[in-house]
């Protein structure tokens, strides 16, 4: 087994902290929009949130029927939507009158701020659709600031080699590779780790952190904790995350500056009170909630 570091830092190694899994969870099939039929992995039961991360669902199918009817308008008012596209195609429009598409390997990040309205649709009728929509909660100060998204092609997503697989840098930074997503509401950093060998890697870690890893392919370790395909391991952040990944492993890591303040939250709507989410309704039925 090969091992990968970063390049050194400033920080005496006798001092690192090692990153652990606190939790292990998996997720509750549903559907959603339309009837897509998905796995909510933050946002059910078991977890319910993790402090900025209010939801985190998974779909994947090449059955059309499990996804075609998309996403049709709706609202969101509060918080960012982050779409990932592992593979397939989906088309999104909104009331700002932007539209686009989000094809394999490509990202969208969205902030809903004070309120958009939008569709999300497949753009194809057969073959498979697979992917993720991540759900990032804003501070009081930013619940209302000017919608807006970032859409960023697959071929725009920086990458960062390794001996044994490849970390693709969605948002943050791995190795002085830096992401282009422009949020800094939370400080976010979004990885999509890929490991063609059976190998290990160390990944930088912020101690101030809330944060996970989901394990979409293969099985990891971390510390004294395994995890296969379909399993979310809930991070206790520290300086270091240790990897010990299986061949044609891969996952996200996504971590986090946790806001620390009140949610309210009905459906697409995540204030920090009822009296925000009750306006946000009378908003939306007014025809207000984007202006």
């Amino acid at each position: 087994m090969s091992q990968t570091e970063l390049k050194p830092s400033s920080r005496n190694p006798s001092e690192h902290q090692f990153t652990t899994i606190k939790q292990i969870a998996k997720g509750r099939a549903t559907s959603d929009g339309a009837g897509v039929a998905l796995t909510r992995i933050i946002g059910q039961g078991s977890v319910p949130r993790i402090d900025p991360f209010i939801m985190l669902d998974e779909f994947g199918s090449d059955e059309p029927q499990d996804y075609i009817a998309g996403f049709p308008a709706h609202p969101h008012r509060g918080f960012q939507t982050v779409t990932y596209m592992l593979q397939g195609k989906m088309g999104h429009q909104d009331s700002m009158g932007n539209q686009g598409l989000i094809e394999d390997g490509g990202l969208q990040w969205m902030n809903a701020g004070k309120g958009i309205i939008h569709s999300e649709m497949p753009m194809q009728t057969d073959g498979m659709l697979r992917g993720f929509q991540l759900w990032v909660n804003l501070p009081a100060t930013d619940k209302m600031s000017p919608p807006g998204y970032q859409d960023i092609p697959s071929a725009q997503i920086p990458e960062s080699e390794f001996d044994g697989g490849k970390v693709r840098v969605l948002a943050g930074e791995f190795n002085g590779v830096r992401g282009i997503v422009n949020t800094r509401a939370i400080n976010p950093q979004f990885l999509d780790l890929h490991f063609t060998q059976s190998t290990s890697l160390k990944v930088d870690t912020n101690n101030h952190h809330n944060g996970f890893i989901f394990v979409y392919e293969g099985e990891v370790s971390v510390c004294d904790k395994t995890l296969v395909k379909g399993e979310l391991g809930i991070l206790s952040c520290e300086d270091v995350l240790l990897v010990n990944a299986q061949s044609n492993t891969r996952l996200i890591f996504v971590s986090g500056e946790p806001i620390n303040e009140p949610v309210a939250q009905y459906g697409p709507f995540v204030m920090n009170t009822q009296a925000e989410v009750e306006q946000a309704m009378r908003d939306y039925r007014d025809g207000l909630l984007t202006q």
